[in-house]
């Protein structure tokens, strides 16, 4: 099965954002288009929209004059539901509630002819749900576009319970055609990205809400030293909070309130107050007119060690002792040992595992970095009796390498740490429950979400064992069941000790 023919016409229902910006995909591919919407004049407005999108593209010099006149004329508004008919797909994108597609494609089944393609664009509801209300649910599929649509390349094909493998391979290939990046998946809460990506914010708003450390500081870690393109915080004020809550409420109902999706309370809250992030002016940051952003939380300067000792396997922190030497400070390497650095104090680091700093009389934890070398900064995490020349040691170390240094609460895990390893966890659960290929759900979540690495290479990279064993300690502290290793990653890490330790 291929794409659709260019000569086939698009319908697109609904023009928000999210339908003018799925309309201008396909119209810029060479299809024609036709826009339809409830509300009279509302489809007239946003083929006037799109033009004049069209026409900054010409001025970027993305498109070409003429290709730009060609694509409006190829570009029209319905007035109604029947002047679709002769539609060879037809993309859903109206409010987000399954009464009102549901009748929607009930009626447009009504109208087109027996081979249109019908697809939904829904980021919350099922798939199956919806086809179930047509006598031919065969035809129907999840076209899930992100917004904005015409920059963002990644589309998540989705196969409700009854969708042909035909209909879904002709989706595929279409998106294809039209220059995305498509994943196919199963119809589960979430699909793909925003199933895999709840602990992201989750595990920020945790750190939160056990006073670990306040939003702008939480949010520096994860981009200084986790390497993600914004903060948790950050990123829920520009997707709205009210949006991001009520996803992560939709995919934890429909998982029958399964504790690895817990919506937050602190985020319930900031939503209740009316604070929903930019497009209101305040959010977990105040976007008004003359205020300022919050500063990180980071340490002063303070001296260097004159050296350091490295204890046994460091793990994925192995790099560290090179880069201790690069910068002048003399490393006695001994082995044995958990996989330690001993300050000339007598404190001692060790990679976040899972275990507090308090656990471990005195040391100091540091968090997970995507990379050592380039992380711009690092989170410390002393307990109560870490001593403060232990401390300023610590903070002197990673000063000399370059980094900025931020001293956390101690919170089992620490930032960066505990949510890697709950984004890997649910990736190779995804996988095994058949949501979607290994590659694919990596690809989904450096495209759908900018993540630097996709989570099974990250958990390869990391060892699955350090990742195991992270959330097995995370799980002992806070048993309910929120950090519980899944049983795919049990067996992936068991069989990694033979080389068979990654999905397919």
């Amino acid at each position: 099965m291929t794409a659709l023919d260019l000569s086939s016409a698009v319908a697109v229902v609904g023009t928000g954002t999210m339908g003018q910006g799925i309309a201008q995909v396909a119209l810029v591919a060479g299809h024609p288009v036709r826009l339809y919407d409830a509300v009279p004049g509302r489809a007239r407005e946003a083929a006037d929209a799109i033009g004049a999108r069209l026409d900054r593209l010409v001025e970027k010099e993305r498109l070409t004059g003429a290709e730009r006149d060609a694509a409006r004329a190829r570009l029209g508004s319905a007035e109604t539901l029947a002047d679709l008919a002769d539609c060879a797909l037809v993309v859903e994108a109206v409010l987000e509630r399954l009464d009102v597609k549901q009748e929607l494609f009930r009626a447009l089944e009504e109208v087109v002819g027996d081979d249109c393609l019908l697809a939904t664009n829904t980021s919350s509801l099922s798939v199956t749900a919806i086809g179930g209300a047509l006598r031919a649910p065969g035809r129907f599929v999840g076209l899930h576009f992100f917004n904005p649509a015409p920059l963002l390349p990644l589309v998540e094909v989705v196969s409700g319970f009854a969708t042909d493998p035909a209909s879904a391979t002709r989706a595929y290939e279409t998106a294809r055609a039209w220059g995305k990046t498509p994943v196919a998946c199963a119809d589960t809460p979430g699909f793909v990205v925003n199933r895999v990506a709840r602990p992201f914010y989750a595990e920020a708003l945790a750190v939160h809400e056990l006073r670990a450390a306040d939003p702008a500081t939480v949010d520096a870690v994860l981009r200084e030293s986790g390497g993600f393109r914004m903060g948790a915080f950050e990123l829920t004020d520009l997707i709205g909070q009210d949006v991001n809550e009520s996803v992560t409420h939709s995919v934890w109902q429909a998982f029958f309130q399964d504790a690895r999706f817990t919506p937050s309370l602190a985020q319930r809250r900031l939503v209740e107050s009316g604070r929903l992030g930019r497009k209101s002016g305040q959010g977990w940051y105040d976007y008004r007119d003359g205020a300022e952003r919050p500063e990180p939380h980071t340490a002063e300067p303070a001296d260097r060690p004159a050296y350091v000792v490295a204890e046994g396997d460091l793990g994925p922190a192995g790099e560290l002792p090179a880069l201790i030497r690069a910068a002048g400070i003399e490393v006695r390497e001994e082995g044995g040992g958990s996989g330690s650095l001993v300050l000339p104090g007598g404190g001692r680091l060790l990679l976040a595992d899972g275990q507090t700093s308090a656990e471990l009389g005195g040391a100091i934890h540091f968090d997970l970095a995507l990379d050592y070398r380039r992380a711009a900064r690092i989170a410390l995490a002393p307990s109560e009796t870490t001593s403060p020349r232990a401390l300023a040691e610590a903070t002197g170390l990673f000063q000399a390498l370059g980094k900025k240094v931020s001293v956390v609460g101690d919170v089992p895990g620490m930032i960066v740490a505990r949510t890697v390893a709950r984004i890997v966890d649910l990736a190779y659960d995804a996988v095994a429950r058949g949501v979607a290929s290994a590659e694919d759900v990596d690809t989904a979540m450096r495209l759908g979400v900018n993540y630097p690495l996709g989570p099974v290479e990250w958990g390869r990279q990391l060892g699955l064992w350090w990742v195991y064993e992270l959330l097995g300690e995370l799980h002992e502290r806070e048993p309910s069941g929120r950090h519980a290793p899944s049983l795919a990653l049990r067996r992936h890490t068991h069989a990694s000790d033979a080389g068979e330790g990654t999905p397919s």
